[in-house]
């Protein structure tokens, strides 16, 4: 959540790790006619082709499996998505009809709608024709378009990963609790931006002690990380304390989806621009000091994941940016690569990162410097996408 100003040290930048996991999936290679079929079980998502032509591509989706399902079309690094088809009960076929243009692309299945999914490398040849048609105003509509199936996505694993973690911590059984803390709030902290446009929600949902004001009522993760963290003896909450948190923070997460999943909310693409700069301010005034989690210590999580979120961000509007500043493409990708290779040193989302106490004050100061190397061109991203 915005925190007081503080002694400015950047932001630091990863490449997305995947929302969904790469497992099994045996494409074929040939295209039945002008469509791609495709067929989702419980343990396989059959692609019948690993690359097509750019321009429209029709993928023929079958749920031959017993759980309902979906199919996405993913960018390569694992998070943004392109475009998905939901709810598709077993014996039906739905399509998904979506433009895109040359590169690399994943597919991937999510049988039962939930875990990691199910994930294969796709490839868009160059066709020579025009993907995008009408006017930057189409294509600027088509990236917040794409923004909001990237958050909507995240908030749905958000509630998932809460509600398991809250399970643990309700029953007392703390130690799954704390592995599990990190973890969930990734998914908070990618799309932190619109989680905060809603006022009112996220200061029940994410303040920090110190931005309480005097007599303010103090809920949501960081009231449970206190607890599961002591910093002294005497932090115990009665059985009953624990479940009014875990309710609080549970309806909370619930009420969040609903707004963020109503037919009415949007998201344009200066909200996109500016979500991405502000989530490297996240990392400035949080992250970097260590005063996100000041008791888990878990504060390298966040980090990668407020610049995970950054990176979908510059990912959908790099197109339309390419085209009136390239040079700034090309320098983001740069500093995106750099921060990347940095903060893999201290390991990653899937495996886990070191504790923030564990890094020396040099490489505090290290990952700063790398993050205002970023900040200043994704600074711009906005201007140069959207005006």
């Amino acid at each position: 959540m915005p925190r007081p100003a503080l002694a400015r040290l950047g932001a630091v930048a990863a490449i997305p790790v995947s929302a969904l996991a790469l497992a099994a999936c045996v494409p074929n290679t040939q295209a039945d006619g002008d469509t791609i079929a495709v067929s989702s079980t419980a343990d396989a998502c059959d692609v019948a082709a690993t690359e097509a032509p750019s321009g429209t591509i029709v993928f023929d989706v079958t749920n031959d499996g017993d759980d309902v399902t979906e199919f996405y079309l993913l960018a390569p690094d694992g998070l943004r998505i392109i475009s998905e088809v939901e709810n598709i009960g077993p014996g039906i076929t739905r399509q998904l009809v979506v433009q895109v243009g040359p590169g690399d692309y994943l597919t991937a299945c999510k049988p039962g709608m939930v875990g990691d999914g199910i994930q294969a490398a796709f490839t868009v040849t160059d066709s020579g024709e025009d993907v995008i048609s009408g006017d930057k105003a189409e294509q600027l509509t088509a990236a917040g378009d794409s923004y909001l199936l990237y958050v909507r996505d995240q908030i749905q694993t958000l509630e998932q990963k809460t509600a398991a973690f809250l399970e643990a911590y309700v029953a007392g059984d703390d130690d799954t609790a704390r592995e599990l803390y990190a973890d969930a709030r990734v998914h908070w902290e990618r799309i932190e931006p619109v989680a905060e446009s809603f006022g009112d929600l996220d200061p029940m949902m994410d303040a920090r002690e110190a931005d309480l004001a005097e007599g303010e009522e103090w809920t949501g993760w960081h009231r449970i990380e206190k607890n599961l963290w002591p910093p002294a003896e005497g932090y115990d909450l009665t059985d009953a304390e624990r479940q009014e948190l875990a309710d609080k923070l549970a309806a909370d997460t619930a009420e969040l989806a609903a707004r963020v999943n109503a037919d009415d909310f949007t998201i344009d693409a200066f909200q996109v621009g500016n979500g991405a700069k502000e989530l490297l301010d996240e990392v400035a005034a949080g992250k970097i000091t260590g005063e996100e989690e000041i008791w888990s210590h878990t504060d390298l999580w966040d980090f990668q994941a407020n610049v995970d979120g950054a990176a979908v961000a510059f990912g959908v509007l790099r197109d339309v940016t390419a085209e009136t500043d390239p040079d700034l493409v090309e320098e983001l990708d740069s500093r995106f690569a750099e921060l990347n290779e940095l903060l893999a040193q201290y390991g990653s989302i899937e495996e886990g990162f070191v504790l923030y106490t564990d890094l020396t004050e040099d490489q505090i100061v290290e990952l700063a410097r790398a993050v205002d190397a970023l900040a200043e061109p994704l600074s711009r991203l906005t201007a140069a996408a959207v005006i």
